[in-house]
């Protein structure tokens, strides 16, 4: 299969989004587990299995808002 490899954050990068009603959406994935594969590429690079959560954040507009 393949074997786990330790590593550390270098950058956990935030892409963000604006939708056309205003509400402002940010992904981003933020890696568990990396393992590296006993399978190549054409070219002979390793293959990697990454194992991440997206997270998620919104800024809503307040007129997007349910009163509570």
């Amino acid at each position: 299969m393949g074997q786990e490899i330790e590593f550390e954050t270098e950058r956990e990068s935030w892409n963000s989004y604006i939708l056309e009603d205003g509400t402002k959406v940010k992904l981003k994935a933020v890696a568990s587990s990396i393992v590296r594969l006993d399978e190549y590429l054409p070219n002979g690079d390793p293959m990697y299995m990454v194992n991440a959560s997206n997270v998620v954040a919104t800024d809503i507009p307040d007129n997007l808002k349910r009163q509570a």
